[in-house]
Order: C-alpha cells, then sequence, then structure tokens
C-alpha cells in the first residue's frame, strides 16, 4: 500500500512530502487511517541526526491518533471505525521477562520505535506523519470517547511519559510533586499530578509561565533562577519529575527532596549530567530515570484523562508547515504541543 507521507531526506534537512509503502494487513494487525500526528522534541532529534546516524528517508512521528480502516483475520479487539492511538512502540519481542511484565518498552531484545527502528519484515520503521499506518494490534490503544483526538494525540508519547513516573512514585493525596519545566512535557505532568490528587509545584527558569501553571493545575510556581528558590523550598518535595532535556544542576534539585524522595529524568539531555553522591546520602534520596510506559499502563493513562478530561494543550497544523514548527519548537514558541492534521499530507 503506497500512502502520502512527510520525510526528512538526510539530516538537517528540511522535510519533504513523498510517497512511502506500508506492509499488507496481517492476520493480526491493524490498518489505521490516521487523523492527527503529533510533533515529538524526539522527532527533531531523530530527524536532524542528534542521536547518531539515522536511516534515511526517515518519516518522523510516534504520536498517533486515528480510525481503524482495516482488521486482520485474528484481532479481535479493535474494529473498523474504532478510533485508536499509536505511540512510540510497535512490537518488542513478548516473551522476556519485561515484555512478560507488561514492560514492553523495555524489552531485553530491544523494543521497535515507531519510526527508524527494523520492523519483523526486516524494513525500517516509518512512522505517523502520513496518511495511513500498518501496526500490529497488540500495540494498538483504544482512544476513548470524551478526549478530542488532536489533544489526545500527544498523549501517546507526553502523557504517558509523565503518568508512567507519577504512578510509579506514588504522586497523589498528601505528596508534594514538582515539575521541573512548563513545556509539551511539563505542562500534562502538572494536570495529571493535580488530578492525581497532589500538590503541584512547577520549577522553571522564570515565572513567565505561572499565569499558565496556575491555570493548568499547579498550587505554587517558582523561578529556579532565582538562587533563594533552592533555599525556601529545601527538603520539601516527594517527588520531582524534571521534563527539560537541557543540563540542570543535579544536587540542587536534589537537596529539595524530602526523606525518601525521588527525582526522576524523563527529560533527556543531550550531555552527561554529574551529581555529588553527598546529595543522595542525604536524607536517602533516589535519583531515578523513566522512558515511556508499557502497551497496558498507556492505556490505563489514557482511559484516565478521558476520566478526568486532560488532553494536551495544543496546536493544529497543516503539514505544510512541519518544518516551520520544528523552528519553533526550537525557540520555545509553542504552548504547548504541535499536533498535524493528517489529512493535508496529500
Amino acid at each position: 500500500m503506497r500512502v502520502h507521507a512527510y520525510a526528512a531526506p538526510a539530516a538537517a534537512e528540511p522535510l519533504t512530502p513523498t510517497v512511502i509503502e506500508r506492509r499488507d494487513v496481517g492476520p493480526g494487525d491493524v490498518l489505521i487511517r490516521i487523523e492527527y500526528a503529533g510533533i515529538c522534541h524526539s522527532d527533531i532529534h531523530t530527524v536532524n541526526g542528534d542521536w547518531g546516524r539515522q536511516p534515511y528517508p526517515l518519516v518522523p512521528g510516534h504520536e498517533i491518533v486515528g480510525i481503524v480502516a482495516e482488521v486482520g483475520a485474528d484481532v479481535t479487539r479493535h474494529r473498523v471505525g474504532d478510533r485508536v492511538g499509536v505511540g512510540c512502540m510497535v512490537d518488542s519481542c513478548g516473551e522476556c521477562a519485561n515484555c512478560r511484565g507488561g514492560d514492553e518498552q523495555y524489552c531485553v531484545e530491544g523494543m521497535v520505535p515507531t519510526y527508524a527502528g527494523v520492523d519483523r519484515d526486516g524494513t525500517v520503521t516509518q512512522g505517523g506523519y502520513s496518511t495511513h499506518v500498518v501496526v500490529d494490534a497488540g500495540f494498538v490503544l483504544s482512544v476513548p470517547e470524551g478526549i478530542d483526538p488532536a489533544a489526545a494525540t500527544p498523549l501517546l508519547c507526553a502523557g504517558i511519559t509523565t503518568y508512567s513516573p507519577l504512578r510509579r512514585w506514588g504522586a497523589g493525596p498528601g505528596k508534594r510533586v514538582a515539575v521541573v519545566g512548563l513545556g509539551g512535557l511539563g505542562h500534562l505532568a502538572v494536570k495529571l499530578a493535580h488530578a492525581m490528587g497532589a500538590e503541584v509545584t512547577v520549577l522553571s527558569q522564570s515565572l513567565k509561565k505561572r499565569e499558565d501553571g496556575l491555570r493548568l493545575g499547579a498550587d505554587h510556581y517558582h523561578a529556579t533562577g532565582d538562587p533563594g528558590t533552592f533555599e525556601r523550598l529545601a527538603g520539601r518535595f516527594d517527588l520531582i519529575v524534571n521534563t527539560v532535556s537541557a543540563a540542570i544542576d543535579v544536587d540542587a534539585h536534589l537537596g529539595l527532596l524530602a526523606v525518601d524522595g525521588t527525582l526522576v529524568n524523563v527529560g533527556a539531555p543531550g550531555e552527561p549530567l554529574s551529581l555529588n553522591v553527598f546529595s543522595l546520602l542525604k536524607y536517602r534520596r533516589n535519583y531515578a530515570g523513566s522512558m515511556i510506559g508499557g502497551i497496558a499502563e498507556t492505556q490505563e493513562m489514557l482511559d484516565f484523562c478521558a476520566a478526568h478530561g486532560i488532553g494536551a494543550e495544543i496546536e493544529v497544523i497543516p503539514a505544510e508547515r512541519i518544518n516551520d514548527a520544528y523552528e519553533r519548537v526550537l525557540a520555545s514558541d509553542v504552548r504547548y504541543r504541535f499536533v498535524i492534521d493528517a489529512a493535508t499530507f496529500g
């Protein structure tokens, strides 16, 4: 099946319209007519070659929402006409302890990413910046009614990336949670932590987004550019979710944790971060990392968002504006996620 798409022809080159081949629908596959595709900062890093050489030409996009157009003979969970989503992975070994435990994202053999990975047939996976995609049914999520499909699209990456650590480290009533950064990830972390019942604080370089942060559900908002912030908030938080992809002072942020508190990184800075081990020894603090979530947890997140009316703050754009959107993301000129109208791919 040949479908219209937008691809990066080479590293750091503008994305251009193209036509790609999708595999035939197998017994366990779902063909999805894509409605919306989100733009994630990871897309930009990948197409620019920031994370190593890539198999160009490459179609990015791992935040996908669409309508089921066809199902394989063995598929029972999804039907033609259902609204569904696809996130950051489209396959895994299914046999290792991590996969069996619902952590397919940590597959020992390596999960298959939605783009720039090697698919089961040996071809390179191509992402959601296209009109259609064929995905193994086990990696297709149900998008509940009650969520705007465009606003639901970033939940397939940004939503689960923040939901997973919030759930794992117990965000809820009586817990004090800080979110570092109010961007594509951070704004959803605020919404989710608030809905879970935690007391939520935003830690941002400045106060310029304070009004937004409070509107989205934060109880407090502090500027990390003010050195006094770290003194006033020392030992305060049970959990800090760092969503920024730039370097931070790890020791200073660890100093904000209470006894047994955890600082978890979900942002992916391009350079190594360092810390003084004494920052951990004091107050028995923890420093952790978290990637996305497994399929079951991602479905749980979508259902949670539907129940609490949570979607991303978005700007919907046509495909012809993808390259402009990339520049605006790099300039932090979006509140808070771009979503592409897939009908404009061609």
